[in-house]
């Protein structure tokens, strides 16, 4: 196996390795993401996500780790782990491992003061593997989101939606 930065050519494999996962968190109708929305947010003008995938000797990526700069503001640069995903029959030989150590090695080497990424509650096999490399499962915070259309019905402040959206000064 092979573990290398991921390619734009390499999307619609990891697309599928993605749609695998949601079927495994019993939500396959929550992937609305389209190979288009990762070609422009991957390897657009303005990349905003990254990727390591893991391939076999025959090229078939068999594993993915996603992710992304963030910013926190008591630690500065962050790396947001975003999925770490490998295919069914690849799991407990080690992969997940290697990307995961990928993701960490980027870290390093973008000089972040902290990397962060989530689990599931019941997602068991997950938090022992996350625990089995030393990990803190942080259990004091709580995730907060809005969804596609919350955002859209969200009742903004009409005079700081008209700044945010106005000319950039």
């Amino acid at each position: 196996m092979n573990i290398r930065r991921g390619r734009e050519a390499d999307l619609p494999q990891v697309l599928a390795l993605i749609q695998e996962l949601a079927e495994y968190e019993q939500a396959p109708q929550e992937v609305t993401n389209t190979l288009a929305d990762m070609q422009r947010d991957g390897f657009g003008p303005e990349p905003i996500f990254k990727f390591f995938v893991a391939e076999d000797a025959a090229g078939i990526i068999i594993g993915i780790a996603l992710y992304y700069t963030a910013y926190s503001t008591w630690k500065g640069r962050m790396l947001f782990l975003e999925d770490l995903v490998v295919t069914e029959n690849q799991r407990g030989t080690g992969l997940g491992r290697k990307l995961f150590d990928a993701v960490v090695a980027e870290a390093r080497h973008m000089g972040a003061n902290r990397m962060k990424w989530q689990v599931l509650k019941w997602n068991e096999p997950a938090i022992g593997f996350y625990k089995k490399l030393g990990a803190h499962l942080d259990p004091e915070w709580d995730n907060g989101n809005l969804s596609h259309e919350q955002l859209h019905t969200y009742a903004c402040d009409p005079t700081v939606e008209a700044a945010v959206t106005g000319p950039i000064e």
